[in-house]
């Protein structure tokens, strides 16, 4: 903003003024003068002297408005006292001059003065608004005029003459008519078209600019929306989005969120989501989309082993008219998990495997698969137990079975084996499948007995037919193999030796083949076959059959089906008395005697001798004195069956006496047998006479003579017979001459009792009873040493019998034994075999007999057909088995 010069040119100028316009001053100055700057000299221009003003109160006169300026009461200048603004002051008028009165007092005087106010540019354009927001349609056409409000200038002339321009465009411009605010006009014009979903608002700036130096400006932004129109589909930001999801997630489950995007507005860009047309059943089943935001969820279960990637068409439509849409692809990859456990199936099985199979041999071919992918489908294979068979891999997924060791059916006859699957995944899955492997049978193990030796006890006189026992053989094979036939081997030696012979034990016993049941084929009979040893074979029925065989002893017990048997009598003896006997039967017999009167008490007049074929206490005798009962003259040893007189004899007793004599046995029920006695009485003489007849008529083999005749008959025989008087009288000599020989040589021979002979050891017992008989065909002798023993020595032999063959004929002696002198109970040697029945073995304890001299006529005695036991004279004779008659 400027002045119009100097204070002093002011002054000349209003002076000048003052004389033309009569008086009255003008000035001039410029709008927005800074207050204090002096306008005028109003004193000197009104002709007042200095000081003058002040004296004469030089003053102006307010007119209704504040003036602006003030008198100077000093100086008397007229200077701007406060802002002056043109456009305040006088608007859009021109000029602007203000009307001011001065009033000097002494004399009173008014002076009129002008003030003009000049115009500077302090005022820009000023626009109606500062934003004018206007709607063009998108589709409006190139040319399309907008009318516009201009801008005002405050300010007048030059500086009040404006220009409009517009910032760049390329789709507007301004059209600008006429300089004055009444004739100009302003349009906004459309140059090129518009898209709105480009540029859906245009920021334009007009700018108005006057004429003053320098040149002011005012803006006005014009904010353009152009209107949409539905031209734009909608648009996926992607055409293929890619999902992964692990299978067996929950339904439900979000997937993805899509978002389309439309470049139109309001209704044409509300957008809805679809699923394509074109989308398979199989999507719509698995997955939703939810029309408002996008989303897709799980509708059904994944599996990923069924479908492992999905492909998914989404449409995205507006709703504008004509509605458009936009197509995406959504991909969903199924990510495999561990759900799936591994499957095996056996797809050959070669069962059953025989038991003889060699190593390597393929018993299954197994299938094993995983539906799962990766290390979850990678399955792991082992077979327990891990013995006897193994896997093998033959390809991927494939195993095969085999045998790995030697099988064994009776140790095993069915395996069950199971094979393991494992897959890699975290945590992993198994599976198992049980295989059953039946083992077949070979004919590879032989019957077996439960016992190598099986001890058998039969009675005697059993029922034929009769069940022995019952053998059994185990094979623990199967089926034929299995099987088991026995019978009694022939070829095992098995027998035993009866009536003079051997017999095959076929012949006495039978083995039922099926059952093994021993029968027996006939009644046995102790006295002939106490012991029969045969083995039994069994048989399987596999190919090749094999064999077992089993050894039987059958021992036969003993039953008391014998009566005890009366022995003829011996002729000879140590006594006075001599002895003959005539036989009338089995149970029965008659004897005589000879008895010397005078007799002392205790002299032994005969020996009466019994054999049972019994055995043990069956076998065991006692003799009893039937008749006459009472205190008769004669008694008789209750074991020894030695018949003696009670008392001296007298004549009184009479010429003969007759006893009867009952041999019993200890059997249940005891058996008897009956022997009858005739005792002559006679002299010394006749009874010595007696006595030597019958040793000689005995030692030459005449025979015995029967006791039918009685004493006249024995009278006759010994007067018939004494030319062999002195014959007798010697050969008794001899005898006591042999038995003093042998006493003495016994009673200095050392203490030992040897046990000679063939056959078996011997069962010794020292007894007082006499003997306990056994069948026995071979003879023995026993031989006693003289020492401190006070019992005698019975031998007895068990009954075993001789092999079969040549052997029974060859028996070769076994070693003496030696034994000492028994006088307590009885002992049984260690060669009694083991296998002895009970029932076979003494139950009590034998005891002592007296050792007494028994007569010549006893020793002499020798039952034809039996044995019995012929004890020694004297102490350390030999005493031995013998068998009568021959």
């Amino acid at each position: 903003m400027g002045v119009c010069g100097g204070p002093a040119v002011r002054v000349l100028v209003l002076a000048a003024a003052w004389a033309l316009g009569g008086g009255q001053v003008r000035y001039s100055v410029p709008e927005e003068a800074k207050a204090g700057t002096v306008v005028g000299r109003l004193a000197q221009d009104l002709g007042l002297e200095a000081g003058e003003a002040e004296a004469r109160r030089l003053r102006l006169v307010a007119q209704g408005r504040r003036a602006s300026v003030e008198v100077s009461g000093a100086s008397g200048a007229l200077v701007v006292s406060s802002r002056l603004d043109r456009e305040e002051l006088c608007g859009k008028s021109a000029p602007c001059a203000l009307r001011l009165e001065v009033l000097v007092e002494r004399p009173l005087r008014v002076f009129h003065v002008e003030l003009e106010v000049t115009d500077i540019n302090d005022n820009a354009p000023l626009f109606p608004v500062n934003q004018e927001a206007f709607n063009i349609a998108e589709l409006s056409l190139p040319g399309s005029r907008f009318p516009l409000e201009g801008a005002s200038d405050a300010d007048i002339g030059t500086n009040a003459q404006l220009s409009y321009t517009l910032n760049p465009s390329e789709h507007f411009s301004l059209d600008h008519h006429g300089n004055n605010d009444q004739s100009a006009s302003l349009a906004l014009v459309l140059t090129k078209p518009l898209d709105r979903e480009t540029v859906p608002v245009h920021r334009l700036v007009v700018t108005a600019s006057d004429g003053g130096r320098p040149s002011l400006t005012g803006t006005m932004e014009l904010v353009v929306s152009v209107l949409d129109a539905n031209d734009n589909a909608p648009q996926f930001n992607q055409s293929m989005y890619k999902v992964k999801v692990l299978e067996g997630s929950e339904v439900g489950s979000l997937l993805i969120t899509l978002s389309a995007t439309d470049l139109d507005e309001e209704i044409n860009s509300d957008i809805i989501y679809l699923f394509s047309r074109r989308a398979a059943a199989q999507v719509k089943e698995m997955f939703t989309i939810d029309e408002k935001n996008g989303e897709i969820r799980l509708r059904g279960e994944l599996d990923y082993e069924e479908t492992d990637i999905y492909e998914i068409t989404v449409e995205a439509r507006d709703k504008g008219t004509p509605p458009l849409s936009g197509h995406c692809k959504v991909v969903v990859e199924v990510l495999d998990v561990n759900d799936n456990a591994p499957e095996v199936w056996v797809t050959s099985l070669s069962v059953p495997v025989a038991e003889d199979a060699p190593v390597g041999t393929v018993v299954a071919l197994l299938s094993v698969s995983d539906r799962d992918s990766g290390a979850n489908g990678r399955v792991r294979c082992a077979v327990w137990p891990a013995a006897p068979f193994g896997l093998v891999a033959t390809f991927a997924g494939s195993y095969s079975l085999v045998l790995r060791e030697a099988l064994d059916r009776e140790r095993v006859s069915e395996y069950e084996v199971e094979v393991r699957a494992e897959d890699g995944g975290a945590p992993p899955l198994r599976a198992r499948r049980g295989v059953r492997v039946p083992v077949s049978d070979v004919n590879d193990n032989a019957p077996a007995f439960a016992q190598a030796v099986y001890t058998v006890l039969a009675r005697e006189n059993n029922a034929a037919g009769a069940e022995l026992a019952r053998l059994w053989a185990r094979d623990p094979d199967e089926a034929g193999n299995g099987r088991v036939s026995y019978s009694v081997w022939e070829g095992g030696g098995g027998g035993a030796a009866a009536g003079g012979g051997w017999r095959a034990a076929s012949s006495y016993v039978s083995v039922d083949a099926e059952s093994g049941r021993l029968w027996a084929l006939q009644p046995l009979d102790y006295e002939e076959v106490q012991v029969l040893q045969f083995e039994v074979r069994a048989v399987d029925a596999g190919e090749p059959p094999l064999c077992g065989n089993a050894t039987v002893q059958l021992f036969v017990v003993d039953e008391n089906d014998n009566a005890p048997a009366l022995l003829p009598a011996a002729g000879g003896g140590p006594g006075p008395g001599a002895a003959g006997s005539a036989a009338s039967g089995p149970g029965s017999g008659a004897w005589w005697a000879w008895a010397a009167w005078g007799a002392p008490a205790g002299q032994v007049v005969a020996k009466i001798r019994a054999v049972d074929a019994d055995s043990g206490y069956n076998a065991w005798l006692r003799y009893e004195l039937w008749e006459p009962r009472g205190k008769g003259p004669f008694r008789v040893g209750l074991y020894s069956g030695e018949v003696s007189t009670a008392r001296a004899l007298e004549e009184a007793d009479g010429p003969r006496q007759r006893l009867v004599i009952v041999v019993r046995d200890h059997g249940e029920p005891a058996r008897s047998a009956t022997a009858t006695l005739s005792v002559s009485l006679v002299e010394g003489a006749e009874a010595a006479l007696a006595a030597a007849g019958s040793s000689s008529s005995s030692s030459s083999g005449s025979g015995l003579r029967a006791a039918e005749g009685g004493p006249a008959a024995a009278a006759a025989a010994a007067a018939a017979t004494n030319v062999w008087l002195v014959v007798a009288i010697c050969a008794v000599s001899s005898l006591f001459l042999l038995a003093v020989v042998l006493y003495g040589a016994s009673r200095w021979a050392p203490r030992a009792a040897v046990l000679s002979g063939p056959g078996p050891a011997t069962l010794v017992c020292a007894s007082e009873v006499g003997s306990w008989s056994y069948s026995q065909r071979q003879s023995r002798s026993l031989c006693v040493a003289d020492g401190a023993g006070k019992s005698d020595l019975m031998v007895f032999s068990p009954n075993f019998p001789p092999p079969p063959g040549p052997a029974a004929k060859e028996t070769q002696p076994e070693p003496p034994a030696l034994l000492d002198t028994v006088s307590g109970p009885p002992s049984f040697p260690p060669s009694l075999p083991p296998s002895l029945p009970a029932s076979l073995r003494p139950s009590v304890a034998c005891r002592p007999f007296p050792r007494r001299p028994l007569p010549a006529a006893a020793l002499l005695a020798r039952p034809v057909g039996r044995r019995w036991w012929e004890p020694g004279s004297s102490r350390g004779a030999c005493g031995r088995w013998v068998r009568g008659g021959g």
